[in-house]
């Protein structure tokens, strides 16, 4: 689905949130691979999960034309900084809600890309009717959970021991959903 642009500016950084288009492919290629290396917060770890140009490609013109997904960027210069996705479900019984994952390049923390992509997210969903918004968070990513709370979200459930770090050591993830309704 298509959302229209809006410009942001805080702490003198200039940005625009927009939908994602057909020749974003190949930078988002490139920031999901960097961001990959620069967090821990993420499932993956740098170049797995790999989505090439052509990858990119195809999820925008998928997202593009659903009625059930969103696919958002951040853009500083002409540059993409960040992206966010809602991915629905294609099945009825859950065809109320839609999944939220958002990634940020770690120079551009703290000017509320995330935050705005999150509130355009959030703003989106309300308006196409979808009754829940989930999500999954690393327990140790204490300023996502906030803001995440801050914006109605609550923790829905745990999952003990999900991800094993490069310090050896496993750490749960929660999950959490906003209600609609």
């Amino acid at each position: 689905m298509r959302f229209n642009q809006k410009e942001f500016y805080i702490n003198n950084l200039r940005y625009i949130i927009r939908s994602a288009i057909e020749k974003d492919a190949k930078n988002l290629s490139e920031v999901r691979l960097q961001v990959d290396g620069e967090t821990e917060y993420l499932d993956r770890e740098q170049g797995e999960a790999y989505i090439d140009e052509t990858g990119f490609k195809k999820l925008i013109k998928d997202d593009t034309e659903s009625i059930s997904n969103l696919f958002l960027v951040a853009v500083v210069d002409e540059k993409i900084v960040g992206f966010s996705r809602c991915e629905g479900y294609k099945l009825k019984r859950m065809s109320h809600q839609v999944e939220f994952g958002v990634c940020i390049l770690k120079e551009y923390w703290g000017y509320g890309i995330g935050k705005n992509l999150l509130k355009e997210s959030i703003h989106w969903a309300d308006s196409n009717h979808f009754k829940k918004i989930t999500l999954r968070v690393l327990e140790t990513n204490d300023k996502a959970i906030r803001l995440y709370k801050k914006y109605g979200f609550e923790v829905e459930g745990i999952l003990k021991n999900d991800k094993i770090l490069s310090d050896g050591k496993y750490y749960n993830t929660i999950l959490m959903a906003r209600f609609n309704g």
